[in-house]
């Protein structure tokens, strides 16, 4: 005689069978998995950041009517800017917690974006663009 046994995927066992908690390991992965996110996303910001600024240096030059001065500016601003304050953003990281800060760089990031975007002249444009990289310094 040959005994039946139900497969241990029954409704039945499942429903009784006690919960277990994630282990820790999945829930180092899971966060290992949300600061590879995060680090992707502050370094992309900075990559397209750059790359659109270099494509839109032409139009800019001429719909805000911006000698060849003006347009270096543009994009030396914010190189400046995010070179010269880079260890201050280090430091206010080691302070206050390096989540806060970078969560901080991100939004005022994203809003000089939008202020460059309807930035009236070239000089609002430079100054906007300084801001950026004032606060990239958040992300990096």
């Amino acid at each position: 005689m040959a005994y039946i046994q139900k497969s241990p995927c029954d409704e039945g066992i499942i429903q009784c069978a006690p919960y277990t908690a994630p282990s820790v390991e999945t829930r180092q992965r899971s966060v290992g998995t949300w600061v590879l996110v995060a680090t992707i996303l502050g370094s992309s910001m900075a990559f397209i950041d750059g790359t659109v600024v270099n494509v839109a240096l032409p139009v800019l030059q001429t719909d805000l009517h911006a000698t060849a001065t003006d347009v270096q500016w543009v994009v030396e601003a914010y190189s400046l800017f995010l070179a010269s304050l880079i260890l201050v953003g280090g430091s206010l990281g080691d302070h206050f917690g390096r989540r806060r800060i970078f969560a901080i760089g991100i939004l005022l990031f994203t809003v000089a974006s939008i202020l460059c975007g309807f930035a009236p002249n070239v000089t609002v444009l430079i100054i906007m663009r300084a801001i950026q990289g004032h606060y990239q310094r958040f992300v990096r």
